[in-house]
Formats: C-alpha cells, structure tokens, sequence
C-alpha cells in the first residue's frame, strides 16, 4: 500500500512538474539506439532484442515510469487491449521500465495481460540512450512512446505522462507508415 501511495504522489508531482520543463526525446528520423535486455512476456523471461524484432516489422518501444503504478496499469491496460490491432499492422509491442524482472514477470501476467513483452532497464541505460528518463526522478523512466520502423528510423514519438493518447497515437503513426510503405513485390 506504501508503495502505491508514493507511485500517486510520485505521478502527481511529475504531472506537475512536467508542463515547466522541456521534455527531451529522440527526432523522428534518428537512428533508434539497438539494445538487448531480459523481458518477460506472459511471465516467462526472455532476451528481447531489438534489432530481431525489427526483422519482422516495425516496433513500438514505449517507456512507462513503474509498473502497478496507476497509468502505467491503464496504458498496460489499453496497449494489451490494442495488441490485435497491431499485429494486424505488423507491429511488435515492447514496454520499458527500471522495474526488476521478478516485478515485470507479474506485471506482464496481470497488468499486461500476457499480451505484449515487458522489458527490465534496471541501469537505466535504454531510458538513457532514448532521452526518455524522467526529469524530475531520472531513474524512472518518461512516459514516452516511439514506433521504430524496419529500417531502425524513428517514425514517430509521443511524449505525454498522461496514459490516454500513446496507444491511439502510435495505431495512427503506424497506420500512416503501412501506407506510405512500398507494397510486397512491387
């Protein structure tokens, strides 16, 4: 419960804090920093590795400052809602956050519904390599949501602590690439 109640205070004061500060992140069009970590998907861990995703299309890789935290459960939430919608544009979901992996191996189970992978940056450094630590507690992450095409380009990037818009923003973002991409065999 203490933990719970410091994640509230810790989303409020960010909240707060974060419309008087500029917001760092990747450009669109920045090459997406490679890296491998263990994840956990449907609580079993794995080495999620950026670049074989992006061998079967493109990735959404969104960072969130805690798991159970309250937005963090509601974009788990809405991203595990929306996993269809993704893997019928081709997609390959991905969260990140400081967490440990035995937190993420839950997290992964309930939260995420065993729907999309969970990655464990406990050193923080993929946060660090995407400019997407949060300003006022640097070692949790940003909530920041980037769709990292095949090419290993970022396309799009979403900065907001608000959970609501990351998932619609990113459907939209691949949705505009899936049509602007060259067709098979053409």
């Amino acid at each position: 419960m203490l933990r719970y109640r410091l994640s509230m205070l810790f989303c409020a004061l960010s909240l707060a804090f974060a419309s008087q500060t500029a917001m760092a992140a990747l450009d669109v069009g920045t090459t997406a920093p490679n890296f491998t970590t263990k994840a956990s998907l449907g609580g079993q861990v794995f080495t999620f590795s950026l670049a074989d995703a992006l061998k079967k299309g493109p990735v959404v890789l969104y960072f969130y400052p805690a798991a159970f935290s309250y937005g963090c459960t509601i974009e788990a939430h809405d991203f595990a809602e929306a996993v269809d919608q993704y893997k019928a544009l081709g997609a390959t979901v991905i969260g990140v956050s400081h967490d440990d992996i035995d937190t993420l191996n839950k997290f992964s189970l309930s939260e995420c519904r065993s729907k999309f992978a969970v990655a464990a940056d406990e050193d923080q450094s993929i946060m660090k390599a995407y400019d997407a630590t949060l300003w006022l507690k640097p070692d949790y992450a940003n909530r920041v949501s980037y769709v990292i095409a095949p090419d290993g380009k970022v396309i799009y990037e979403y900065t907001s602590l608000n959970p609501d818009k990351h998932v619609s923003n990113t459907l939209d973002a691949l949705k505009k690439f899936e049509t602007k991409a060259p067709a098979a065999g053409g």
